[in-house]
Order: structure tokens, then C-alpha cells, then sequence
């Protein structure tokens, strides 16, 4: 007996491999946050047990994230050839998002949310839901896949710098990655824990475990739930300082649950909410 299998590295897979070749030359600074959710994941149930709507906690954090670059869009900056950066009005932010087959098979696709920062989060939230509940269909027109395919039939290097050239105009990057990347590992897993992306965004905002741990809340120590949440910036464009400011901005509007409720409000429209300032 052989001992192992051999399986075909589908040209999906290539793809992936090649871009992520292409980005991690990028110098890319990290920072690992963790940031006490216990309020705003409560809010969010009894929304949800008030309305029957279910609010993703992806799309709040999206909501939460417009609101942070919106207060500094050098974060979402993109080189404009050498001697120049262009900064988009827009937060669009892609994202991962789990749906359905006709035949009912679960697959993740991408997803470019636009204008989050000028948006409410019930309209958010209502287009993610609307992405869930569609039937997947084919990203790609046949003309696209057949490009897609002859491309996967050159040689690596001819491949990789093919995406070289996509990925240095910033008006191809917004197309097709918007302006900030979310990606939420946790949905996959249980507990704690960061992830380290490898993506061409300038910003990147890697949304990894919920962990229960204990905390300090008013002299009194109180189980509480904190989100593993890590910021990537690319250096070349975002120094430290900013960084951990805009860190330090997004964990504030989190854990002050930005545009939800507070649960003694009354007189609230049922259904989302829209922001609050």
C-alpha cells in the first residue's frame, strides 16, 4: 500500500496561491486586540428576540469599522504610482460570506458591502441576509472563466505578475476588494484566538474567537465575553502611531456598542436601528 492519496490542486487554489504570493510582499504591520463584547453581543440577542431579525455580529462590526475610517480615511489609502496616495470618500469593505448552492451546499464567497460608512446598519444587514438567502450562482461569466482559465495554464512567474500589475493600480483593487478588508475566522471556530492575514488591502480587520474570561467592571470581577481582533496595516503608507490610535478608536466604538440600542430605550422603531452619533 501506498500510504497516502494524490488529489488535483484545483486552479481556485492557484489563484489563492498566487495572490497571496503577491501581497505578502507587502510590509504589514499588526495589532492584537482584545476587545470586550459582552454588551453589544446582549444587545444584539435581544434584538434579535425582540424582532425575529437576525443581526449579523460581522455586520456590526462593519458598521462600527465605517465609522472609525470615516473619522480617518488615511487608513484606506492606497500608492498612486510612486509620489502619490489616493484616498477613497467610500468605505467598502469586503468580506467572506456563507451561502447556499441550489443543490444546498454551503460555499464562501466575496462580497464588496459599499458606502458602509454612509449606510444604516439595518441596510447592511438586510444585504447580508439577502446574500445568504439567494442561491449561489457563478461569480464569473463565461468569458471571465475562460480567462480565468487560460491564465491558469502559465507559468507561475507569468501568473504572479499578472497580479503584480492588478494589484499596483488602487482603481483595480476598489473594483474588485473595495477599500478594507473584514474577514471573520472566528464564525468557524470556538474560543479564542487572532488571525494573521495576507491580503493587498491597505487595512485589513481579522475578526478571530469569542473567549469568556473574567473582568473588572465597577470594582466587581464578572465573567465577560472578549473578540480576539486583529488590525493589519500596510506600513508602507500607515505609520505605528496612527495605527494604534485607529486600533484604540475601533475597540472603543465596539465596546460601546456603536449604533445599537441601549436596552433601557424606549420608544424605539421595531426592527434595526439606525446609528447614533
Amino acid at each position: 500500500m501506498k500510504g497516502y492519496e494524490i488529489k488535483h490542486f484545483s486552479r481556485s487554489r492557484q489563484f489563492v496561491a498566487d495572490t497571496l504570493q503577491v501581497a505578502e510582499h507587502k510590509h504589514v504591520i499588526h495589532g492584537l486586540v482584545e476587545v470586550d463584547v459582552t454588551e453589544a453581543r446582549t444587545l444584539i440577542r435581544q434584538i434579535e428576540a425582540r424582532t425575529g431579525e437576525h443581526l449579523s455580529f460581522t455586520v456590526f462590526v462593519m458598521n462600527c469599522l465605517g465609522k472609525a475610517i470615516s473619522e480617518d480615511k488615511m487608513v484606506q489609502a492606497y500608492r498612486l504610482g510612486r509620489k502619490r496616495l489616493i484616498v477613497y470618500d467610500d468605505v467598502d469593505v469586503v468580506t467572506l460570506v456563507e451561502c447556499a448552492t441550489a443543490e444546498g451546499e454551503k460555499v464562501v464567497r466575496g462580497h464588496v458591502f459599499r458606502a458602509v460608512d454612509k449606510r444604516t446598519l439595518q441596510a447592511i444587514n438586510q444585504e447580508m441576509q439577502a446574500i445568504q438567502s439567494e442561491p449561489y450562482t457563478k461569480v464569473w461569466s463565461p468569458r471571465q472563466q475562460q480567462f480565468f482559465d487560460l491564465l491558469s495554464l502559465l507559468p507561475g512567474f507569468v501568473r504572479r505578475f499578472f497580479w503584480r500589475v492588478v494589484f499596483s493600480n488602487p482603481h483595480r483593487i476598489h473594483q474588485l476588494g473595495g477599500t478594507v478588508c473584514v474577514t471573520s475566522i472566528g464564525m468557524f471556530g470556538e474560543g479564542g484566538g487572532w488571525g494573521i492575514p495576507v491580503v493587498p488591502n491597505t487595512l485589513t480587520v481579522t475578526l478571530g474567537g469569542i473567549s469568556t474570561k473574567p473582568g473588572i467592571i465597577d470594582g466587581r470581577v464578572e465573567p465577560r465575553e472578549y473578540l480576539s481582533l486583529t488590525t493589519s496595516f500596510d506600513h508602507d503608507i500607515v505609520d505605528g502611531a496612527p495605527a494604534a490610535r485607529f486600533s484604540a478608536r475601533l475597540k472603543h466604538l465596539i465596546e460601546n456598542h456603536y449604533g445599537l440600542p441601549e436596552p433601557e430605550c424606549s420608544g424605539q422603531p421595531e426592527g434595526l436601528p439606525s446609528r447614533q452619533q
